[in-house]
């Protein structure tokens, strides 16, 4: 199952994409990342569609990634008498408490925390961005506002405050269950949401306690605000670009994803671009322009996934789009130009030996006539580092711990292998040659490059670089331990 591309796919699963026959399906056509989200779903279905994925990547003998995204705290206003009700430019209306049904001027917001947050002039957005009110007055209870974009507001529609840091914690009391839940599961990443700090990190890694990744996802402004420090605490990034886009002006959202892209590669901590990627495919076989346009400038950052949502979740044609997302990696990685971008943004900074082992490897490859560069790793940080180059040549993250395999696939450009345990480096190489060429990527009379750490084992030790033949009667003749 070798990818004739570098950045990933993740595939979120959901009604369309339930059974065995068509998850198999959506990764046959390309998807690398299963994502499970919690948002909708019971535990016994996320059970169900998590065994599946299992039994498929048992089948298939490829390892896969299963990322849980949790819903986060919910902000919805309560219900309307009539069921919904139109607001005007220039009326008022209040935000309460109190539970009673709402009417053309008032209805409950039952979040005690965004009162107690907001100040006058703070904005509040419902149902999407599509109505904004203005706070005039607000108190303890209440917030007296002024409708600035008016529309239909309806029951249980959900509330953006944009411009305030919320006293509110990334995980409410369904997502500590739900947390719990998917890492005895066994899955490999965690998707946080209403990211707003590093502590919001740092909370969920103390719940994780080793069982999954954490993966934050950027769909505040306070997390844009904070990114480096959240960054710092976090093993990927999702730019969530749905809910970015509510909070923040729209042309603010491309700067701001080239940016966090950039810095997550230089981190080598993998980053997903998600939302509306290819958003008619939930109703049409092919896409628009833009959208493909819009895959294709994530790609040419650098990205390590690009995400579908609803369109393999919920829509008519799954796999079409898979494929579709496919096709359009392969065509923007062969073209010259994205090796261009690739190379021009790449950070020449060296600050241990780590950085200059995986430079050198890629200098190497990129030099002489190796067909592949081989990792072997028990953390995977040695493959993240190589990968972080973006090679021309493909990376083989080489790893016995299962979980490390998997957690890498979301990782540009890594087709993972999971190996078995080796205490000297003459194993390693072994090892590395016959994958290379059991996986396609060599023959008996190519070399490869191969970077591990010395002594095994010890998670952060690279430094070491060998160019090695594939053939094994020269690997035997005399090499040194």
């Amino acid at each position: 199952m070798r990818r004739l591309r570098n950045v990933k796919i993740v595939a979120t699963l959901g009604p369309a994409s339930n059974d065995y026959d068509t998850i198999r399906a959506l990764f046959e056509a390309g998807a690398d990342v299963f994502r499970l989200n919690m948002s909708h779903g019971d535990h016994e279905e996320i059970k169900v569609r998590h065994g599946i994925i299992r039994k498929i990547e048992n089948d298939l003998g490829r390892p896969i990634a299963i990322l849980a995204d949790l819903q986060g705290p919910k902000l919805r206003v309560g219900v309307f008498a009539n069921g919904e009700e139109d607001l005007t430019v220039g009326q008022k209306f209040r935000l309460d408490l109190d539970k009673a049904e709402g009417d053309s001027t008032r209805v409950c917001l039952p979040h005690k925390e965004i009162f107690a947050a907001l100040e006058p002039g703070s904005s509040l957005l419902v149902n999407d961005g599509k109505i904004r009110l203005k706070v005039i007055e607000c108190g303890k209870d209440f917030a007296n506002c002024e409708v600035i974009v008016g529309g239909t507001i309806s029951n249980r529609k959900g509330v953006n405050v944009p411009d305030v840091v919320l006293p509110l914690a990334a995980l409410s009391e369904k997502d500590r269950k739900d947390l719990d839940f998917v890492c005895d599961l066994g899955v490999d990443w965690l998707a946080l949401s209403f990211v707003q700090r590093p502590e919001d990190v740092e909370e969920a890694r103390e719940l994780a306690y080793g069982r999954a990744a954490i993966l934050s996802k950027i769909e505040k402004p306070s997390a844009v605000t904070n990114f480096d420090a959240i960054l710092k605490v976090s093993d990927g990034i999702m730019v969530a670009r749905g809910d970015l886009g509510v909070e923040l002006p729209v042309q603010n959202v491309p700067p701001i994803q080239k940016r966090l892209v950039r810095k997550c590669r230089a981190a080598a901590k993998p980053v997903i671009v998600a939302t509306q990627m290819l958003e008619s495919m939930i109703e049409s076989p092919v896409p628009t322009r833009a959208e493909v346009s819009d895959v294709a400038a994530a790609i040419y950052e650098g990205a390590d996934a690009v995400m579908l949502s609803a369109e393999s979740a919920a829509g008519s044609f799954p796999v079409e789009a898979v494929k579709t997302m496919d096709a359009v990696a392969i065509e923007v990685e062969s073209d010259p130009t994205y090796r261009e971008v690739m190379e021009a943004s790449r950070d020449g900074k060296k600050e241990t030996v780590a950085d200059a082992i995986v430079s050198a490897a890629r200098e190497i490859a990129e030099t002489t006539n190796i067909k592949a560069i081989c990792c072997f790793s028990q953390s995977g940080k040695t493959a993240s580092l190589v990968a972080r180059e973006r090679p021309r040549v493909p990376i083989l993250a080489m790893t016995h711990v299962v979980g490390t395999a998997r957690r890498l696939v979301l990782t540009w450009g890594l087709h993972c292998v999971i190996a078995r345990p080796v205490d000297r480096f003459k194993g390693a190489v072994i090892a590395s040659t016959r994958a290379a060429m059991a996986e396609g990527f060599a023959n008996k009379e190519d070399q490869i490059v191969i970077t591990a750490g010395v002594p095994f084992n010890i998670p952060g030790t690279t430094n070491i670089l060998r160019v090695a033949p594939c053939d094994e009667r020269l690997i035997y003749s005399g090499d040194p331990e």
